[in-house]
């Protein structure tokens, strides 16, 4: 029997999520109705109560609603969501999750979503869904449906949102209680191939598919992850998760954007989870000399005197300076020798983006060794090893060596052999 589990506040959208329950009972899927409401009465009665859920949490539900704290009931409801949802996925009760809610509801379900392993379909039909979903899905794959109109009463325009909601999640499934496919913790994947994440940006593409097919005729499986932001959060959660046999994460721009402002920064954390974790890991700096802005008119006042560039009418990037760049070479410096796996550094001395290249409008070799010299600075007498590359991050050769210095070290861990002194290839 296939199963959805629907999680929602059936105190404020019980009704709609009757609908939801009846709609996927005449596609041939079981429902187990959880409740995360708090104030009201359940309009619609569930299957698992949310004294329940709230338990799960460490809470009591008539203390959340008492208290009158809608923010700190939503923290515990997540919490005990989460649990429950991921205790039925383990006792066989769940091949789906459906939810649909506002800012709260959206919150309360994608915690849950989140909690279940990648391959688990997972769809949210959210009010917020037309905007900044990051906060939602995390490094998840949550499908987010915006639902045009608030869920509030069912109506000709929310209605068809539901039903190809209902029909999404049931055909998904389906498919996945005939042939489960949830990637776990410390899975590996890739059959007999060993799966190495890689990241990327359109300014770093030659290089990094220079890399990607080099380590594809090494046997590996190669993930590339779009720097994004959300790409460099699902990079670095995969690693911790033990997904990984090594990261060749040669481009870094989210650091840039994280430290300057920009749009599509991965967070404090970026280029820590792989050293955490101790898997082998090859470093590069590709895309350090931009931060990325949205539109033109998006760009900070403060940089209207810098090289601005028109990426796409989404993205504008903005050079960085020498200043900036010394800053962002003690910054990954800190970041590597805080590893406790095998880690290289590949320094590519002709430029770090299409941009950068010696004929293009980012060239700034004052500016890019600033970043050279922090960098060999702040990892001088680690355990690093500094391999410097008389070459564009973007030439195939590039590319290649830091392919091969990636599966020599998946090969034969430890420390690099000159212990943070760079050598020139």
């Amino acid at each position: 029997m296939t199963i959805v589990v629907l999680v929602g506040t059936l105190d404020t959208k019980g009704v709609e999520y009757g609908w939801l329950r009846d709609r996927l009972r005449r596609r041939g899927v079981e429902v187990v109705l959880v409740d995360t409401g708090v104030l009201g009465a359940p309009r619609t009665p569930p299957d698992v109560p949310r004294a329940e859920v709230a338990r799960a949490a460490g809470a009591e539900v008539e203390r959340l609603r008492r208290a009158g704290d809608r923010g700190a009931a939503v923290t515990a409801m997540a919490r005990g969501a989460a649990e429950v949802v991921r205790r039925l996925y383990e006792e066989g009760r769940l091949h789906g999750v459906l939810a649909l809610g506002g800012s709260s509801g959206t919150s309360i379900a994608t915690a849950a979503m989140r909690g279940l392993p990648l391959g688990v379909p997972k769809v949210m039909v959210s009010s917020m869904a037309s905007g900044d979903v990051a906060r939602y899905v995390g490094s998840a794959d949550v499908t987010m449906m915006y639902s045009v109109v608030d869920i509030a009463g069912l109506n000709h325009v929310l209605q068809p949102v539901l039903a190809n909601a209902v029909d999404a999640v049931a055909a998904m499934a389906h498919g996945f209680a005939a042939a489960p496919r949830a990637l776990l913790p410390g899975d590996l994947g890739g059959g007999d191939r060993p799966v190495v994440a890689a990241s990327m940006a359109g300014v770093t593409t030659a290089g990094t598919d220079a890399a990607r097919e080099r380590l594809t005729e090494l046997g590996y499986e190669v993930l590339v992850f779009h720097v994004s932001g959300s790409g460099g959060r699902s990079l670095e959660a995969m690693a911790e998760q033990g997904h990984l046999a090594g990261v060749l994460d040669l481009t870094l721009s989210e650091l840039a954007d994280d430290m300057l402002g920009g749009i599509l920064t991965a967070g404090p954390d970026r280029l820590t989870a792989a050293g955490r974790a101790g898997v082998p890991q090859v470093v590069s700096l590709g895309a350090l000399d931009m931060v990325k802005f949205g539109p033109p008119d998006s760009v900070p006042e403060r940089y209207a005197d810098r090289d601005v560039r028109v990426h796409n009418p989404s993205i504008t990037v903005v050079r960085t300076t020498e200043t900036e760049c010394a800053e962002l070479g003690r910054r990954v410096a800190a970041k590597l020798r805080a590893a406790t796996g095998p880690t290289a550094v590949c320094v590519p001395l002709r430029g770090l983006s299409t941009l950068g290249a010696p004929d293009g409008p980012y060239h700034d070799p004052a500016a890019d060794e600033a970043l050279f010299t922090a960098l060999r600075r702040g990892l001088d007498g680690s355990p690093v090893d500094v391999i410097e590359q008389d070459t564009h991050i973007n030439d195939p050769r590039f590319g290649r060596i830091a392919a091969d210095r990636l599966h020599h070290m998946i090969n034969s861990p430890g420390p690099g052999p000159d212990r943070g002194r760079p050598r020139r290839r």
